[in-house]
């Protein structure tokens, strides 16, 4: 049995003082036994992880970043290393959003490398894969995220792919509004879950394959009444306390 896992991606939001108000009424509002059933992440953005992870020390919700660098040190003006986030308290770091893809360029291989980077780090990679809205009138859809998925997890033996989180976030459903339905996530994160079984089927029946993409507290607990769908990597809703807290105990329940 899968643990749910539930990842509020801040993206590019926040200031301190809002920040800490946040964080406190999350980690208040999921410290009661319900919730044991669901493990909790949230990702700032870098130059407020520090301060999160502090103050989130006490507690079991889990710090991460939204993107880091495949190397390691040296002459990258602007780049934030695995070992840094480490050293910062982050324990999961997501990679390959589809933001990244669209408006940085990032490549598949690209992610591939700052896979590897975090495996090294013991940095838990989030894999974020999705596919465009043309791509899925084409009837494209599960080949594209598979081999995003495929190419992002090259090489990796069974013990590092159990280190590694998969998330579904079709482009077309990112700060739209639209979401896929149920049905349709559960269609992806089958082929997904698919293509981890040809990997390793050891792993694969113990990797947790989250959905992202315009989840609310509405939605959330049909979305995760799906076999296969593990969690939420969740956007807007993650920054209003009440919501995120009401996707968390719609995963708990559901696990």
């Amino acid at each position: 049995m899968r643990k749910a896992l539930v990842i509020g991606n801040w993206k590019m939001n926040g200031l301190q003082a809002r920040n800490a108000e946040l964080v406190a009424a999350v980690a208040s509002g999921v410290a009661d036994e319900t919730f044991a059933r669901v493990d909790v992440g949230v990702c700032p953005p870098f130059i407020y992880l520090q301060a999160v992870a502090q103050q989130l020390d006490d507690t079991a919700i889990a710090v991460g970043a939204q993107n880091m660098s495949q190397h390691a040190s040296g002459a990258y003006t602007g780049e934030v290393s695995a070992e840094m986030l480490v050293d910062a308290g982050c324990r999961l770091v997501i990679l390959g959003h589809s933001e990244r893809r669209s408006l940085f360029a990032e490549t598949d291989a690209d992610v591939a490398g700052k896979v590897n980077a975090a495996l090294a780090a013991q940095l838990t990679p989030v894999v974020c894969v999705g596919e465009t809205l043309q791509q899925r009138e084409a009837g494209d859809a599960e080949s594209v995220v598979s081999e995003q998925l495929l190419q992002a997890l090259a090489g990796l033996g069974a013990e590092a792919l159990e280190q590694v989180v998969v998330a579904y976030e079709p482009v077309w459903a990112i700060g739209t509004g639209l979401t896929a339905s149920p049905e349709q996530a559960q269609e992806i994160h089958r082929a997904l879950r698919k293509v981890l079984n040809g990997l390793s089927a050891e792993a694969a029946d113990k990797m947790r394959i989250l959905y992202g993409g315009s989840v609310n507290a509405a939605n959330a607990d049909a979305l995760f009444a799906q076999p296969d769908i593990d969690g939420g990597l969740i956007g807007g809703a993650s920054l209003k306390a009440e919501d995120f807290i009401a996707i968390c105990r719609a995963a708990a329940v559901a696990g």
